[in-house]
Protein backbone atom coordinates (compact mmCIF):
# COMPACT_ATOMS: atom_id res chain seq x y z
CA UNK A 1 0.00 0.00 0.00
CA UNK A 2 3.29 2.11 -0.34
CA UNK A 3 3.85 4.80 -3.51
CA UNK A 4 1.68 6.93 -5.74
CA UNK A 5 -1.78 5.88 -4.86
CA UNK A 6 -1.01 2.60 -2.76
CA UNK A 7 0.75 1.56 -5.75
CA UNK A 8 -2.22 0.13 -6.95
CA UNK A 9 -2.43 1.60 -10.44
CA UNK A 10 0.93 3.27 -13.36
CA UNK A 11 2.34 6.25 -12.97
CA UNK A 12 0.20 8.13 -15.64
CA UNK A 13 2.12 10.19 -18.49
CA UNK A 14 0.49 13.54 -18.22
CA UNK A 15 0.00 15.90 -21.37
CA UNK A 16 2.42 18.42 -22.07
CA UNK A 17 0.77 21.55 -21.96
CA UNK A 18 4.07 23.94 -22.58
CA UNK A 19 7.84 23.23 -23.56
CA UNK A 20 10.75 24.96 -23.17
CA UNK A 21 14.17 25.03 -24.74
CA UNK A 22 17.49 25.96 -23.33
CA UNK A 23 18.76 29.97 -23.71
CA UNK A 24 21.85 31.44 -22.50
CA UNK A 25 22.36 32.58 -18.85
CA UNK A 26 20.22 32.06 -15.68
CA UNK A 27 17.05 30.27 -16.47
CA UNK A 28 15.78 30.42 -13.24
CA UNK A 29 12.85 33.44 -13.58
CA UNK A 30 11.73 31.18 -17.36
CA UNK A 31 11.37 28.05 -15.90
CA UNK A 32 9.41 29.13 -12.70
CA UNK A 33 7.24 31.16 -15.10
CA UNK A 34 6.54 28.49 -17.36
CA UNK A 35 5.34 26.61 -13.91
CA UNK A 36 3.36 29.39 -12.62
CA UNK A 37 1.62 29.66 -15.71
CA UNK A 38 0.67 25.74 -16.32
CA UNK A 39 -0.51 26.67 -12.20
CA UNK A 40 -3.19 29.11 -12.84
CA UNK A 41 -4.60 26.61 -15.68
CA UNK A 42 -8.04 24.53 -14.13
CA UNK A 43 -7.24 21.03 -13.77
CA UNK A 44 -8.83 18.39 -15.71
CA UNK A 45 -11.67 15.47 -14.78
CA UNK A 46 -8.48 13.57 -13.09
CA UNK A 47 -6.57 16.69 -11.19
CA UNK A 48 -4.00 17.08 -13.85
CA UNK A 49 -2.58 21.02 -15.08
CA UNK A 50 -0.27 19.42 -17.10
CA UNK A 51 3.60 18.89 -17.87
CA UNK A 52 6.35 21.27 -18.97
CA UNK A 53 8.61 19.81 -21.04
CA UNK A 54 12.61 20.92 -20.88
CA UNK A 55 13.79 20.22 -24.08
CA UNK A 56 17.43 18.65 -24.16
CA UNK A 57 20.20 20.85 -22.95
CA UNK A 58 21.21 22.88 -19.86
CA UNK A 59 19.23 24.48 -17.70
CA UNK A 60 21.51 27.12 -15.08
CA UNK A 61 19.46 27.68 -12.08
CA UNK A 62 20.93 30.09 -9.41
CA UNK A 63 17.51 29.48 -7.50
CA UNK A 64 14.73 26.93 -6.59
CA UNK A 65 12.14 25.95 -8.48
CA UNK A 66 9.07 25.40 -6.87
CA UNK A 67 5.78 23.36 -7.52
CA UNK A 68 3.44 24.66 -5.34
CA UNK A 69 0.19 23.79 -6.97
CA UNK A 70 -1.29 20.47 -7.66
CA UNK A 71 -1.02 18.56 -11.16
CA UNK A 72 2.02 19.84 -12.36
CA UNK A 73 4.50 17.73 -13.60
CA UNK A 74 8.07 18.79 -14.69
CA UNK A 75 9.41 16.58 -17.51
CA UNK A 76 12.80 16.53 -19.30
CA UNK A 77 13.96 14.28 -22.11
CA UNK A 78 16.30 12.46 -20.43
CA UNK A 79 18.51 11.75 -17.11
CA UNK A 80 21.92 11.28 -18.76
CA UNK A 81 24.75 14.13 -19.28
CA UNK A 82 23.08 14.27 -23.06
CA UNK A 83 19.83 14.89 -21.68
CA UNK A 84 18.01 17.82 -20.10
CA UNK A 85 20.55 18.85 -17.45
CA UNK A 86 19.49 21.29 -14.78
CA UNK A 87 22.36 23.07 -13.26
CA UNK A 88 22.42 24.48 -9.67
CA UNK A 89 25.03 27.46 -10.22
CA UNK A 90 24.48 29.53 -6.99
CA UNK A 91 27.06 29.49 -4.31
CA UNK A 92 24.97 28.02 -1.45
CA UNK A 93 23.37 24.87 -0.08
CA UNK A 94 20.09 24.80 -1.84
CA UNK A 95 17.41 22.41 -3.07
CA UNK A 96 17.14 22.78 -6.68
CA UNK A 97 13.52 21.44 -7.10
CA UNK A 98 10.95 21.87 -3.86
CA UNK A 99 7.00 20.15 -4.46
CA UNK A 100 4.58 21.64 -1.75
CA UNK A 101 2.49 24.53 -0.76
CA UNK A 102 4.05 27.49 0.11
CA UNK A 103 3.34 27.71 3.40
CA UNK A 104 5.12 25.22 4.79
CA UNK A 105 3.97 23.20 8.08
CA UNK A 106 5.80 22.59 10.98
CA UNK A 107 3.44 20.46 13.14
CA UNK A 108 0.55 17.94 12.87
CA UNK A 109 -2.65 20.30 14.12
CA UNK A 110 -5.54 19.16 15.49
CA UNK A 111 -9.25 20.67 13.72
CA UNK A 112 -10.99 21.80 17.39
CA UNK A 113 -12.94 19.40 18.61
CA UNK A 114 -11.99 16.15 17.44
CA UNK A 115 -9.18 15.36 19.71
CA UNK A 116 -10.14 12.11 21.67
CA UNK A 117 -8.39 9.16 23.52
CA UNK A 118 -8.45 5.63 22.08
CA UNK A 119 -9.85 3.63 24.34
CA UNK A 120 -8.77 0.40 23.38
CA UNK A 121 -6.34 -1.15 26.35
CA UNK A 122 -3.93 -2.60 23.70
CA UNK A 123 -4.25 -1.75 19.82
CA UNK A 124 -1.22 -4.36 18.09
CA UNK A 125 0.84 -3.81 15.36
CA UNK A 126 -0.76 -3.67 11.98
CA UNK A 127 -4.36 -2.51 13.29
CA UNK A 128 -6.80 -0.25 11.12
CA UNK A 129 -9.62 -0.21 14.16
CA UNK A 130 -9.65 1.77 16.73
CA UNK A 131 -12.49 2.74 19.47
CA UNK A 132 -13.13 6.35 20.79
CA UNK A 133 -16.00 7.48 22.87
CA UNK A 134 -17.46 9.60 20.44
CA UNK A 135 -17.07 8.86 17.05
CA UNK A 136 -19.94 11.20 15.34
CA UNK A 137 -16.97 13.79 15.30
CA UNK A 138 -16.03 12.33 12.33
CA UNK A 139 -16.56 10.96 8.81
CA UNK A 140 -15.62 8.89 6.32
CA UNK A 141 -12.88 10.06 4.56
CA UNK A 142 -11.33 12.54 6.94
CA UNK A 143 -7.75 12.44 7.27
CA UNK A 144 -6.80 11.63 10.94
CA UNK A 145 -3.55 11.24 12.75
CA UNK A 146 -3.29 8.63 15.03
CA UNK A 147 -0.51 9.62 18.05
CA UNK A 148 1.28 6.92 19.43
CA UNK A 149 2.83 9.36 22.68
CA UNK A 150 6.20 8.46 24.05
CA UNK A 151 5.74 8.71 27.92
CA UNK A 152 8.67 8.47 30.43
CA UNK A 153 7.10 4.84 30.76
CA UNK A 154 8.11 3.61 27.34
CA UNK A 155 10.98 5.89 27.08
CA UNK A 156 12.31 3.92 29.80
CA UNK A 157 11.44 0.61 29.42
CA UNK A 158 13.25 1.25 26.43
CA UNK A 159 15.99 2.41 27.87
CA UNK A 160 16.79 5.89 26.48
CA UNK A 161 16.45 7.90 29.48
CA UNK A 162 20.13 6.21 30.42
CA UNK A 163 22.04 6.54 27.17
CA UNK A 164 25.55 6.31 28.24
CA UNK A 165 27.88 9.33 28.03
CA UNK A 166 30.16 9.46 25.10
CA UNK A 167 33.87 8.46 25.46
CA UNK A 168 35.37 12.00 23.82
CA UNK A 169 32.73 14.62 26.02
CA UNK A 170 30.06 14.77 23.68
CA UNK A 171 26.70 16.11 24.66
CA UNK A 172 24.09 13.32 25.10
CA UNK A 173 20.44 14.10 25.17
CA UNK A 174 18.34 11.56 27.00
CA UNK A 175 14.76 11.07 25.27
CA UNK A 176 12.17 13.60 26.66
CA UNK A 177 9.14 12.30 27.32
CA UNK A 178 6.29 14.52 24.68
CA UNK A 179 9.11 14.77 22.02
CA UNK A 180 8.76 11.28 20.88
CA UNK A 181 5.51 11.22 20.07
CA UNK A 182 4.97 9.24 16.37
CA UNK A 183 2.36 10.67 13.62
CA UNK A 184 0.68 7.59 11.74
CA UNK A 185 -1.70 10.18 8.72
CA UNK A 186 -4.41 7.58 7.73
CA UNK A 187 -7.70 7.75 6.06
CA UNK A 188 -11.31 7.22 7.65
CA UNK A 189 -12.32 4.38 5.71
CA UNK A 190 -15.58 3.14 7.72
CA UNK A 191 -17.62 4.15 10.71
CA UNK A 192 -18.92 1.58 12.94
CA UNK A 193 -20.96 2.89 15.92
CA UNK A 194 -18.15 3.99 17.82
CA UNK A 195 -14.97 1.78 16.22
CA UNK A 196 -12.70 4.17 13.32
CA UNK A 197 -11.81 2.16 10.45
CA UNK A 198 -8.32 3.70 8.69
CA UNK A 199 -7.00 2.81 5.31
CA UNK A 200 -3.48 1.60 6.33
CA UNK A 201 -2.27 -0.36 9.34
CA UNK A 202 -0.27 1.54 11.86
CA UNK A 203 3.39 0.05 12.72
CA UNK A 204 3.35 0.42 16.57
CA UNK A 205 1.05 -1.07 18.94
CA UNK A 206 -0.69 1.76 21.68
CA UNK A 207 -0.34 0.31 24.98
CA UNK A 208 -1.96 1.71 27.80
CA UNK A 209 0.52 0.75 30.25
CA UNK A 210 2.86 3.62 28.12
CA UNK A 211 -0.28 6.34 27.40
CA UNK A 212 -2.14 4.68 24.92
CA UNK A 213 -3.19 6.82 22.09
CA UNK A 214 -4.86 9.74 20.11
CA UNK A 215 -6.40 10.29 17.61
CA UNK A 216 -7.59 14.01 15.71
CA UNK A 217 -8.58 14.89 12.21
CA UNK A 218 -6.26 17.84 10.04
CA UNK A 219 -7.13 19.69 7.86
CA UNK A 220 -3.20 19.74 6.65
CA UNK A 221 -2.68 21.46 3.33
CA UNK A 222 -1.27 19.39 0.56
CA UNK A 223 -0.65 19.30 -3.35
CA UNK A 224 -1.01 16.11 -5.19
CA UNK A 225 -0.92 14.71 -8.66
CA UNK A 226 2.99 16.15 -9.14
CA UNK A 227 5.94 14.47 -10.27
CA UNK A 228 9.39 14.77 -11.86
CA UNK A 229 10.92 12.74 -14.26
CA UNK A 230 13.35 12.10 -17.29
CA UNK A 231 15.75 14.92 -15.72
CA UNK A 232 19.48 15.36 -14.68
CA UNK A 233 20.71 17.35 -12.07
CA UNK A 234 23.51 18.55 -11.51
CA UNK A 235 26.04 21.43 -9.24
CA UNK A 236 28.61 23.47 -9.95
CA UNK A 237 31.27 23.23 -6.79
CA UNK A 238 34.96 24.55 -5.69
CA UNK A 239 36.84 21.33 -5.22
CA UNK A 240 35.77 17.61 -4.05
CA UNK A 241 35.02 19.06 -0.48
CA UNK A 242 33.34 22.20 -1.51
CA UNK A 243 29.74 22.91 0.45
CA UNK A 244 28.52 25.82 -0.84
CA UNK A 245 27.02 24.45 -3.77
CA UNK A 246 23.51 22.86 -4.69
CA UNK A 247 22.49 20.47 -2.01
CA UNK A 248 19.33 18.67 -2.54
CA UNK A 249 17.87 17.53 -6.61
CA UNK A 250 14.32 16.86 -5.80
CA UNK A 251 12.82 17.47 -2.22
CA UNK A 252 8.78 16.94 -1.65
CA UNK A 253 7.34 18.55 1.37
CA UNK A 254 3.44 18.81 2.11
CA UNK A 255 2.91 16.46 -1.38
CA UNK A 256 0.22 13.03 -1.30
CA UNK A 257 0.24 11.22 -4.27
CA UNK A 258 3.52 12.04 -6.10
CA UNK A 259 6.10 10.50 -8.16
CA UNK A 260 9.74 11.19 -9.81
CA UNK A 261 10.92 8.69 -12.16
CA UNK A 262 13.85 8.20 -14.55
CA UNK A 263 16.33 11.17 -13.09
CA UNK A 264 19.86 10.95 -12.20
CA UNK A 265 21.95 13.45 -9.72
CA UNK A 266 25.57 14.56 -10.03
CA UNK A 267 27.61 16.34 -7.47
CA UNK A 268 24.86 17.18 -5.17
CA UNK A 269 26.09 17.23 -1.17
CA UNK A 270 22.76 15.93 0.58
CA UNK A 271 20.29 14.24 -1.28
CA UNK A 272 18.87 13.02 -5.15
CA UNK A 273 15.60 12.89 -3.27
CA UNK A 274 14.31 13.99 -0.01
CA UNK A 275 10.66 13.14 1.11
CA UNK A 276 9.84 15.32 4.29
CA UNK A 277 7.74 14.34 6.98
CA UNK A 278 4.47 15.67 5.78
CA UNK A 279 5.12 13.99 2.07
CA UNK A 280 2.58 10.78 1.93
CA UNK A 281 2.23 8.04 -0.98
CA UNK A 282 5.14 9.12 -3.44
CA UNK A 283 6.64 6.80 -5.49
CA UNK A 284 10.50 7.26 -6.53
CA UNK A 285 11.82 5.32 -9.23
CA UNK A 286 14.79 4.91 -11.74
CA UNK A 287 16.49 7.65 -9.35
CA UNK A 288 20.64 7.85 -9.17
CA UNK A 289 22.95 9.49 -6.98
CA UNK A 290 26.14 10.05 -8.52
CA UNK A 291 29.46 11.62 -8.11
CA UNK A 292 28.35 13.66 -4.37
CA UNK A 293 30.99 16.57 -3.67
CA UNK A 294 30.89 17.38 0.32
CA UNK A 295 32.99 15.92 3.32
CA UNK A 296 32.45 13.16 4.39
CA UNK A 297 30.98 13.12 7.95
CA UNK A 298 27.57 13.72 9.55
CA UNK A 299 24.52 15.48 7.70
CA UNK A 300 25.96 14.69 4.54
CA UNK A 301 25.11 12.41 1.36
CA UNK A 302 22.19 10.57 2.74
CA UNK A 303 21.15 10.14 -1.16
CA UNK A 304 17.65 8.88 -0.75
CA UNK A 305 16.48 9.95 2.31
CA UNK A 306 12.18 9.32 3.53
CA UNK A 307 10.96 10.82 6.76
CA UNK A 308 7.48 10.42 5.20
CA UNK A 309 5.06 7.89 5.33
CA UNK A 310 3.29 5.17 2.65
CA UNK A 311 6.27 6.06 0.50
CA UNK A 312 8.08 3.62 -2.12
CA UNK A 313 11.94 3.95 -3.42
CA UNK A 314 12.47 1.48 -5.97
CA UNK A 315 15.08 0.29 -8.44
CA UNK A 316 17.13 3.28 -7.14
CA UNK A 317 21.25 3.60 -7.26
CA UNK A 318 23.58 5.56 -5.03
CA UNK A 319 27.49 5.40 -5.45
CA UNK A 320 29.82 7.12 -2.82
CA UNK A 321 27.11 7.98 -0.49
CA UNK A 322 26.98 7.63 3.36
CA UNK A 323 23.45 6.69 4.30
CA UNK A 324 22.47 5.95 1.22
CA UNK A 325 18.66 4.41 1.77
CA UNK A 326 17.62 6.11 5.20
CA UNK A 327 14.73 7.38 6.88
CA UNK A 328 15.26 9.89 9.26
CA UNK A 329 14.31 9.97 13.13
CA UNK A 330 10.48 9.11 13.83
CA UNK A 331 9.36 7.93 10.87
CA UNK A 332 5.84 6.09 11.32
CA UNK A 333 5.92 3.76 8.51
CA UNK A 334 4.79 1.86 6.67
CA UNK A 335 7.66 3.11 3.93
CA UNK A 336 9.40 0.67 1.53
CA UNK A 337 13.03 0.73 0.14
CA UNK A 338 13.22 -1.84 -2.81
CA UNK A 339 15.14 -2.71 -5.41
CA UNK A 340 17.99 -0.58 -4.23
CA UNK A 341 21.76 -0.72 -4.63
CA UNK A 342 24.28 1.47 -2.79
CA UNK A 343 28.14 0.77 -4.03
CA UNK A 344 31.32 2.22 -2.45
CA UNK A 345 29.07 2.96 0.46
CA UNK A 346 30.77 5.38 3.10
CA UNK A 347 28.43 4.68 5.88
CA UNK A 348 25.63 1.90 6.64
CA UNK A 349 21.75 2.18 4.84
CA UNK A 350 18.66 1.68 7.40
CA UNK A 351 16.76 3.90 10.04
CA UNK A 352 19.11 6.78 11.36
CA UNK A 353 18.31 7.54 14.68
CA UNK A 354 14.84 7.87 17.04
CA UNK A 355 12.31 4.95 16.90
CA UNK A 356 11.12 5.26 13.05
CA UNK A 357 9.29 2.16 12.46
CA UNK A 358 7.08 -0.28 9.35
CA UNK A 359 10.31 0.16 7.51
CA UNK A 360 10.98 -3.00 4.96
CA UNK A 361 14.27 -3.29 3.39
CA UNK A 362 13.28 -5.61 0.21
CA UNK A 363 16.19 -6.81 -2.05
CA UNK A 364 18.56 -3.58 -0.75
CA UNK A 365 22.08 -4.30 -1.33
CA UNK A 366 25.01 -2.30 0.03
CA UNK A 367 28.59 -2.97 -1.01
CA UNK A 368 31.13 -1.69 1.33
CA UNK A 369 29.01 -0.73 4.25
CA UNK A 370 26.15 -2.39 6.10
CA UNK A 371 22.63 -2.55 6.61
CA UNK A 372 21.67 -1.77 10.07
CA UNK A 373 18.27 -1.61 12.46
CA UNK A 374 20.42 -0.93 15.57
CA UNK A 375 20.26 0.63 18.83
CA UNK A 376 22.82 3.52 17.66
CA UNK A 377 22.79 4.68 21.66
CA UNK A 378 25.23 7.87 22.06
CA UNK A 379 26.26 8.21 18.47
CA UNK A 380 25.18 11.84 17.54
CA UNK A 381 23.82 13.02 21.07
CA UNK A 382 21.70 10.40 21.47
CA UNK A 383 20.35 8.74 18.56
CA UNK A 384 19.13 5.30 20.56
CA UNK A 385 16.97 3.01 19.02
CA UNK A 386 16.72 3.70 15.40
CA UNK A 387 13.75 1.37 14.20
CA UNK A 388 10.97 -1.04 15.24
CA UNK A 389 8.62 -3.68 13.86
CA UNK A 390 10.25 -3.56 10.34
CA UNK A 391 11.99 -6.03 8.09
CA UNK A 392 14.95 -6.26 5.96
CA UNK A 393 14.30 -8.95 2.73
CA UNK A 394 16.46 -11.01 0.61
CA UNK A 395 19.31 -8.18 1.09
CA UNK A 396 22.73 -8.02 1.10
CA UNK A 397 25.43 -6.26 3.00
CA UNK A 398 29.07 -6.59 4.00
CA UNK A 399 27.39 -6.51 7.80
CA UNK A 400 23.88 -6.26 9.00
CA UNK A 401 23.50 -5.14 12.74
CA UNK A 402 19.51 -5.98 13.43
CA UNK A 403 18.52 -6.08 16.69
CA UNK A 404 15.23 -6.11 18.69
CA UNK A 405 14.59 -3.45 20.51
CA UNK A 406 12.34 -3.72 24.22
CA UNK A 407 8.34 -3.48 23.22
CA UNK A 408 8.75 -4.40 19.90
CA UNK A 409 10.63 -6.75 16.77
CA UNK A 410 12.61 -6.35 14.09
CA UNK A 411 13.12 -9.30 11.36
CA UNK A 412 15.67 -10.22 9.04
CA UNK A 413 15.11 -13.26 6.71
CA UNK A 414 16.96 -14.30 3.62
CA UNK A 415 19.92 -11.73 3.89
CA UNK A 416 23.09 -12.48 2.81
CA UNK A 417 26.21 -11.23 4.74
CA UNK A 418 27.49 -11.60 7.98
CA UNK A 419 25.08 -10.90 10.72
CA UNK A 420 24.82 -9.90 14.38
CA UNK A 421 21.74 -8.82 16.36
CA UNK A 422 18.90 -10.69 18.67
CA UNK A 423 16.57 -9.74 16.12
CA UNK A 424 14.24 -12.47 14.70
CA UNK A 425 16.62 -13.73 11.83
CA UNK A 426 15.58 -16.61 9.27
CA UNK A 427 17.30 -18.45 6.08
CA UNK A 428 20.79 -16.87 6.96
CA UNK A 429 22.77 -16.61 3.61
CA UNK A 430 20.24 -17.84 1.63
CA UNK A 431 17.42 -15.86 -0.11
CA UNK A 432 13.76 -16.43 0.74
CA UNK A 433 10.83 -16.84 -1.49
CA UNK A 434 9.05 -14.62 -2.30
CA UNK A 435 11.95 -13.03 -3.93
CA UNK A 436 9.43 -10.04 -3.08
CA UNK A 437 7.81 -9.55 -0.21
CA UNK A 438 6.56 -5.91 -1.40
CA UNK A 439 5.30 -7.73 -4.28
CA UNK A 440 3.76 -10.27 -3.20
CA UNK A 441 1.63 -8.21 -0.73
CA UNK A 442 0.80 -6.10 -3.46
CA UNK A 443 -0.63 -9.42 -5.77
CA UNK A 444 -2.20 -11.02 -3.09
CA UNK A 445 -4.09 -7.13 -2.38
CA UNK A 446 -4.99 -6.80 -5.89
CA UNK A 447 -6.40 -10.32 -5.87
CA UNK A 448 -3.40 -11.29 -8.99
Amino acid sequence: MCGYRRGEVEIPTVPVVATLAPAPGDASDRVQAAIDVIAARAPDASGFRGALLLRKGEYRLSRTLRISASGIVLRGEGSEADGTVLLATARSQYSLIEIGTDNLPTTWKPVSGTWQKILDAYVPVGATIVSVKDASRYQVGDSVVIQRPSTAEWIHAIGMDSIPPRSDGGEVVQWEPGHRNLHFDRVITAITGNQITVDAPICNSLDAAFGGGVIFRHDLERIREVGVENLRGDSLYDGPTDERHGWTFIAFNNVADGWVRDVSATHFGYACVQLGKFARAITVERAKSLEPVSLIQGGRRYAFAVSGQLCLVRDCYSADGRHDFVFGGLTPGPNVFLDCTAERAQADSGPHLLWSCGMLFDNVTVRGNELNIRNRGNLGTGQGWTGANSVLWNCSADRFVCENPPTAQNWAIGCVGAVSGNANWDLRGIHATPTSLYRAQLHDRLGQ
